[in-house]
């Protein structure tokens, strides 16, 4: 929004105090954007978990509350996605607002107009924008010039949503409290997910390793910047190539997809001799030492020949599961389907949080 036509009705950010504190000291994150999970601190985030539960809780028991009523939110997405749209689409609608959603065909963004245009005109007839793409930039940018909150469905660097609901998924699931609670992440370090949940890991204070060939270890910048705020909070954070030693004793293991949606064909050259080491099958599962360590996944997962690209990947490589075996995908210790259920209720609570406040 111009900075010469303030809209008076939008939620104003606090006068005083640090970002999303209120001069009393409470979380308040009216107005904020969601792009990126450092840009939080440790309350700030807890304070979005607690949310989600009692969203959770409350659309369980039959008494939820439309707390958006009469609020317009754009969902503009770059790259596809099956969970990141719907869970969007239903958070918004069980809290009362409405969505439009901008495919790449829908939209001049990138071809006509550019980003900063587009966050300026979308800023002006809705309430927030939801953006899922590859640059972090694009977000950044959006969040910059539109005046309205703006939430990263997934950048090529981070996937804010995903860490936040794995969180969620892991406090329901695990015995302990988190910064008591240990896991592993098996596969591309550099990616937006173990970027993300690297973060994650720091700012609830656990014991966070991502186990990858060094090829594909965590950037340095990101895992420099999340280091410095878990000296504050206590986490653990390592990197290794070892399985065995990267899964010992951990309460989840976590993988992801090998190639990323956008990234050309020749990527699997690369990624299927790295990778195929860190594939989560029983083998891994049993060297955790854990009997209770559960499987996670964000999912899509290449565990059988049921897609186009899981059959293309076995015509070229001979391969009929990747990144995770179809016995523990399908498997006592796979909570995949909890992650999946939980994009939902945290993000209605970011939705919720940075439209409406935390106590609405």
């Amino acid at each position: 929004m111009d900075d010469a036509t303030p809209d008076l009705d939008r939620p104003q950010a606090p006068l005083a105090g640090p970002p999303g504190v209120t001069p009393g000291g409470a979380v308040d994150l009216r107005g904020r954007s969601f792009l990126k999970e450092l840009d939080h601190t440790p309350q700030e985030w807890a304070a979005l978990l607690d949310l989600a539960a009692r969203l959770k809780a409350e659309r369980r028991a039959g008494t939820s509350r439309r707390r958006l009523e009469g609020r317009a939110i754009a969902l503009l997405f770059e790259k596809s996605s099956t969970r990141t749209r719907a869970a969007f689409e239903l958070a918004a609608a069980g809290q009362g607002a409405t969505t439009t959603y901008l495919d790449p065909a829908g939209s001049h963004l990138g071809s006509k107009e550019s980003a900063e245009d587009t966050g300026r005109v979308l800023g002006r007839l809705f309430d927030g924008i939801e953006y899922r793409g590859a640059a972090q930039a694009t977000v950044e940018l959006l969040a910059e010039v539109s005046g309205v909150p703006v939430w990263n469905g997934l950048t090529d660097e981070w996937h804010p949503t995903q860490s936040l609901c794995d969180a969620l998924t892991m406090t329901e699931r695990c015995p302990r409290p988190l910064a008591e609670t240990s896991f592993a992440f098996l596969g591309d370090g550099r990616g937006n997910v173990a970027a993300s949940l690297l973060a994650m890991a720091a700012l609830t204070g656990m014991d966070a390793r991502v186990v990858a060939p060094p090829e594909l270890a965590p950037a340095p910048e990101v895992l420099a910047a999340a280091r410095a705020v878990a000296d504050g909070t206590g986490a653990r954070l390592s990197v290794t190539s070892d399985v065995e030693e990267g899964v010992r004793g951990v309460d989840v293991v976590h993988t992801d997809v090998w190639v990323s949606l956008g990234e050309p064909e020749s990527t699997w050259d690369e990624r299927v001799p790295l990778l195929r080491p860190y594939r989560v099958d029983a083998g891994v599962m049993a060297a955790t030492g854990n009997p209770d360590s559960l499987f996670m996944h964000c999912l899509p997962a290449f565990h059988d020949l049921e897609t186009s690209v899981g059959r293309a990947v076995h015509a070229r490589y001979g391969l009929e599961e990747m990144e995770v075996t179809d016995e523990v995908f399908r498997g006592p210790a796979s909570v995949v389907w909890d992650q999946a259920e939980n994009r939902r209720h945290t993000i209605e609570a970011v939705l919720v949080a940075t439209l409406a406040g935390l106590d609405a």
